[in-house]
C-alpha cells in the first residue's frame, strides 16, 4: 500500500501558501482514490496557524518549526523536508512547485534514495499512480508512472483548487531536525513598492502586451512612452499581472523602443511559462502558435487587435475586439479611474 506525504510551507504571514493548499487538495484526492494513508508536513517558523487551517483534513499532521525555518534557505529547508519524509515513511511525496521547494526537492529525493518529477499538472490512476506533465515548452503532454519509491512529485500551481476548511485546533507532531552549520544568514527581504510589482501569480487577470505597442501607430509615430503609461495605469487600477510576448521582450537587445518595466520574467509562451489565471487579455499581440501555447491554461481568453484576420480570431480566443488598443485601454483606464471602490 502507498503512503502519501504532502509537504507544505508557510508564507511571511505564517499562513500556508496557496500553492501548498493546492497540494493538500491533490493529496486528499489521491489518498481517497488509492485508499492510502495521508500525512501533511508543515515547514514554518510557527506551525500553529498552518495546522489550524488543516485541522478539517483529519489526517496526521507533522511539523518542523522554529526561527531557522522562517525564511527560505537550502540547508535548513532540505534538512526539514528530509526529516518530515523520514518521519512519515512516505512512498509518495507531493509538494507545491514553489520556488522554495523547487530549490530543495531534488536534493531531498537524493538523500532518501528517491526519484523526482517536476511540473506535474494532474494525478490519475486507481491501481498505479499516473502523473501528467508537459514537455517541449508545453507543446507535448506526457503521462508518467514509476515503480521506484519514494517518488517525489512537484505540482504546478493552479492545477488544483486549494483546500478550504474551517479553522480548528489540531494536534501536531513536532519532528526533530539536526540542522547543519548554517552559513547563510537572511538579513532581510527586498521587494518592489506596493503596487509596483508587475508579476502577480494570484491575480484574476493576465494582461499580455505584444510588440504592437512599440510599433508605428496610425499617425506614423511611435508612442512607447504613452503605451507604457497606459499599461502601468491599467495594472495599478486592476491588480492584473503583466505578461509579454518574446518579440517585445527581445526588442531591448535590438536597439528598438522598449517598455522599460518588462523583463524576460514577464514572457509567456516560448519560455515554457504557462500562467493559469482565470482570465487573460492580449493586446497588440498576434494569436500565432508561439504566443498561444503559453495561454492554454487561461480560463477565458480575450484579445484586442486591429487586424480582423489576426490569429486570435481563428478560434484561439473567446472574444476578440477589433479596435485600437491605445484607444480601448485609455477608455478602460478612464472607467477604472472613475470607479468608486467601497
Amino acid at each position: 500500500m502507498e503512503s502519501i506525504l504532502v509537504l507544505t510551507h508557510a508564507d511571511e504571514g505564517a499562513s500556508l501558501t496557496k500553492a501548498s493548499l493546492e497540494a493538500v487538495a491533490a493529496g486528499l484526492e489521491l489518498a481517497a482514490r488509492l485508499d492510502a494513508p495521508l500525512a501533511i508536513g508543515i515547514v514554518a517558523a510557527d506551525a500553529a496557524s498552518a495546522a489550524s487551517a488543516l485541522a478539517a483534513t483529519g489526517v496526521r499532521l507533522l511539523s518542523v518549526s522554529g526561527e531557522a525555518f522562517a525564511q527560505p534557505r537550502y540547508a535548513s529547508d532540505a534538512a526539514a523536508c528530509e526529516a518530515l519524509c523520514r518521519a512519515a515513511s512516505a512512498s509518495i511525496v507531493l509538494a507545491p512547485g514553489s520556488s522554495r521547494f523547487a530549490r530543495v526537492a531534488a536534493g531531498v529525493a537524493h538523500r532518501i534514495g528517491g526519484l523526482i518529477d517536476t511540473h506535474i499538472t494532474a494525478l490519475s490512476g486507481a491501481e498505479a499512480i499516473e502523473a501528467t506533465r508537459w514537455f517541449y515548452r508545453q507543446r507535448v503532454e506526457a503521462v508518467l508512472s514509476r515503480d521506484a519509491r519514494p517518488w517525489f512529485l512537484l505540482l504546478d500551481a493552479g492545477t488544483h483548487a486549494p483546500f478550504v476548511g474551517a479553522p480548528a485546533s489540531a494536534q501536531v507532531e513536532q519532528v526533530p531536525v539536526n540542522l547543519p552549520v548554517l552559513r547563510t544568514q537572511v538579513t532581510g527581504a527586498r521587494a518592489p513598492q506596493a503596487g509596483e510589482s508587475t508579476i502577480r501569480p494570484d491575480a484574476k487577470l493576465l494582461f499580455v502586451a505584444g510588440a504592437g505597442w512599440t510599433k508605428k501607430q496610425p499617425d506614423g509615430q511611435i508612442h512607447a512612452t504613452e503605451a507604457g503609461g497606459l499599461i502601468l495605469d491599467f495594472l495599478r487600477a486592476s491588480g492584473a499581472s503583466l505578461g509579454s510576448s518574446k518579440s517585445l521582450v527581445d526588442q531591448g537587445s535590438e536597439n528598438q523602443p522598449v517598455l522599460p518595466f518588462l523583463s524576460h520574467l514577464n514572457q509567456v509562451g516560448q519560455t515554457g511559462a504557462t500562467p493559469r489565471h482565470p482570465k487573460g487579455l492580449s493586446t497588440c499581440c498576434h494569436g500565432e502558435e508561439p504566443h498561444v501555447v503559453g495561454w492554454r491554461f487561461i480560463g477565458e481568453r480575450r484579445a484586442i487587435s486591429l487586424d480582423p484576420n489576426c490569429g486570435w480570431t481563428r478560434g484561439k480566443a473567446d472574444v476578440v475586439y477589433i479596435a485600437d488598443a491605445f484607444q480601448v485601454m485609455a477608455k478602460v483606464n478612464e472607467i477604472l479611474g472613475a470607479k468608486v471602490i467601497v
